[in-house]
């Protein structure tokens, strides 16, 4: 059993500086040499990639709508029990998850599966004394959850200070525990879907170490880590090494980065070796492969080199004709099908496995939690098999009128009930589906996955 001191950092809603904070937050204390474990609240694959840059460790997903409680304090305790401190990111708002009836899939709810106090993150521009208000609220909304104080982002001076700092007299439970400046030089970049990856700009560290800097000098971070409970974790038990039963490409490269750490892990587990690749620079698949995972990404972003590399497109369309299971989802997707349309309007040849084409658009085409309930047996199991994920894109299916691009398995439902629109096409052994599905949301399919390329290499 190990005691780590701990935090949640929330905001009052999306894009009002949780991530800065949190990255500003791991930073410094990565610098001050603790082993930081992080952690991001939902469905989100870029800040992870940004947790990890800054302390220089996989950042893992926990999210209460995906996953069991249980399994979500099994995740947390495996990575937490070899740190000195934990960081967890929060999601959207405080209280926003699956839907306004409950707290699932929310950071509130997950500050309450671990027991972890919360650092509130308010951007204060315009406002002074309603601050105070909006604080009030949310202070006072949950009476479950427990507050270390509030972090006012987004001050435009010591006058603008001055103002919250009297306005939160009023609010004598929550103390004000740091304020961040105005400054462009605190600013991740951003694009559609989310923030910019790391390595994309050269200015990320730099920004990192600004963060940081703001971090210690406009907050009191000794004190801060001496407010912190400690939390009570052990390790679970690893599970047997034995030789991998089979081999498992993985799509990994600039297009294709969005992979939740613990599926990859739990297919680990089941007996898979991993072996990565790139299909923007490599000219052939790793050898004696049993199957592969294209997870998703920003393959809109790569279009021209993804086509360009005719050798990889190729043999990844021979590799699906060969009746070994391939699993693809969203962006990985998106490289299977048989052309992908621009933001500009320009077409490039995919991979060629699914006849359709995707189609970008200027907003989101889908954005929300789903389960999935397969309608017949498939690489992830027999028919009835249930998993629960997200889907988040701007690009469109497009097929031929009258055409379609395979069998559609999955029965989808997401915050409103049942979804009309077919999704999880099959052609082969070749499952493709625009929801990212998480493998700890079902135990069983990650073996399930490696039965169907160990029985395939048989």
């Amino acid at each position: 059993m190990t005691a780590v001191p701990g935090l949640v950092v929330a905001a009052t809603g999306s894009g009002r500086g949780k991530t800065s904070l949190a990255v500003g937050l791991m930073t410094a204390l990565s610098r001050r040499g603790f082993r930081v474990a992080a952690f991001k609240a939902g469905p989100d694959f870029l800040d992870p990639r940004h947790h990890q840059a800054a302390t220089g460790r996989a950042s893992h997903n926990l999210d209460s709508w995906m996953l069991s409680e249980e399994a979500v304090r099994a995740v947390f305790a495996r990575y937490a029990a070899t740190a000195d401190a934990v960081v967890v990111e929060g999601v959207m708002g405080l209280f926003d998850g699956f839907s306004g009836q409950s707290d699932a899939g929310s950071t509130a709810r997950l500050a309450k599966i671990l027991g972890l106090p919360i650092l509130l993150t308010v951007d204060a521009r315009a406002m002074g004394r309603s601050a105070a208000a909006l604080v009030k609220g949310f202070a006072e909304f949950d009476p479950d959850l427990e507050f270390l104080g509030v972090v006012f982002n987004q001050v435009g001076g010591e006058g603008h200070r001055e103002i919250l700092a009297q306005a939160m007299q009023s609010v004598p439970d929550m103390p004000v525990l740091g304020y961040l400046p105005r400054d462009p030089a605190l600013a991740l970049p951003s694009r559609h879907l989310g923030l910019c990856a790391p390595g994309e700009d050269a200015d990320h560290p730099a920004v990192y170490a600004a963060l940081a800097d703001a971090v210690e000098l406009r907050l009191d971070v000794t004190r801060l880590l001496d407010s912190l409970p400690l939390c009570q974790v052990s390790e679970p038990a690893p599970a047997p090494q034995a030789e991998p039963r089979v081999r498992l490409g993985v799509a990994r490269d600039e297009a294709f980065s969005f992979y939740y750490e613990e599926n990859l892990r739990l297919l680990r587990d089941a007996g898979a070796g991993i072996s990565p690749f790139s299909p923007l620079g490599d000219a052939a698949l790793p050898p004696s492969l049993d199957g592969l995972y294209l997870g998703g990404g920003y393959p809109e972003l790569f279009a021209a080199k993804l086509s360009d590399n005719a050798a990889m497109r190729r043999a990844v369309r021979e590799f699906c004709a060969s009746g070994r299971p391939v699993y693809a989802e969203c962006g990985g997707f998106m490289y299977l099908m048989e052309a992908l349309a621009d933001a500009a309007g320009r077409t490039f040849p995919m991979a060629g496995v699914f006849p359709c084409a995707a189609v970008m658009g200027p907003r989101f085409a889908a954005l929300g939690y789903r389960e999935a309930t397969t309608l017949t047996a498939s690489l992830l199991g027999p028919a009835g098999t249930k998993a629960r994920g997200h889907e988040f894109h701007y690009s469109r299916l497009a097929a031929p009128p009258g055409d379609t691009p395979g069998d559609a398995i999955y029965a989808l439902s997401g915050r409103s009930g049942r979804l009309d629109a077919p999704e999880g096409y099959v052609q082969g052994r070749v499952l493709g589906s625009y929801v990212h599905l998480h493998f700890g949301s079902n135990p069983d399919l990650a073996p399930a996955f490696v039965a169907a390329m160990a029985a395939a290499h048989a």
